[in-house]
């Protein structure tokens, strides 16, 4: 009766690191096309030099990040395509916030290890460790923009960026996915 127990601990054990360990690894939603994933950019061609660009973050990633990466794609989006302005026509970040209920008698209650001299690590059950529900806001950030590209020197037109000295500067903070 007590190798069983033994053996269900260590696996309790070993799923609990392993999520752990994964859920360190996850972190702000890195600067990726949105295609196949839920976060990340995403531009939307509405006229030769017109584009909507957008950059979803996770609960993780700051407002100020994903305007930033916003401003990154538009500039990266504009050289790209042969200009050397973009002008913000419209902008926009939305802010998304809900509530995140953890743990309680329907949740990831885990019960706990102990080390016994006699049978060494044993799991047990214990309704009241990490057994109480906790709830945790969560916001998650959009950020937004129509752009117009042209050629040439931005002017004094507040609104407008040149692009390369946007790359350039922003260039530094930008964090890509790591490779697999």
């Amino acid at each position: 009766m007590i190798r069983p127990l033994i053996r269900n601990g260590l696996a309790v054990a070993v799923v609990a690191g392993a999520t752990l360990l994964s859920a360190c690894a996850s972190g702000p939603t890195p600067y990726q096309a949105a295609a196949g994933y839920e976060r990340g950019y995403s531009e939307t061609r509405i006229e030769d030099a017109r584009y909507r660009i957008a950059f979803k973050g996770n609960s993780l990633t700051k407002r100020e990040t994903v305007e930033n990466y916003m401003l990154f794609r538009a500039a990266e989006l504009t050289l790209q395509s042969g200009y050397d302005v973009f002008t913000i026509v419209t902008r926009d970040t939305d802010k998304d916030t809900s509530m995140r209920r953890t743990g309680g008698l329907y949740g990831p209650g885990l019960s706990h290890m102990y080390f016994h001299s006699r049978w060494g690590w044993i799991g047990a059950y214990d309704p009241l460790w990490m057994n109480s529900p906790r709830y945790d806001e969560v916001t998650r950030y959009e950020a937004s923009a129509e752009i117009v590209m042209s050629k040439g020197s931005k002017g004094s037109d507040p609104n407008a960026f040149d692009a390369r000295q946007v790359s350039t500067n922003l260039a530094p903070a930008i964090q890509r996915p790591a490779a697999s």
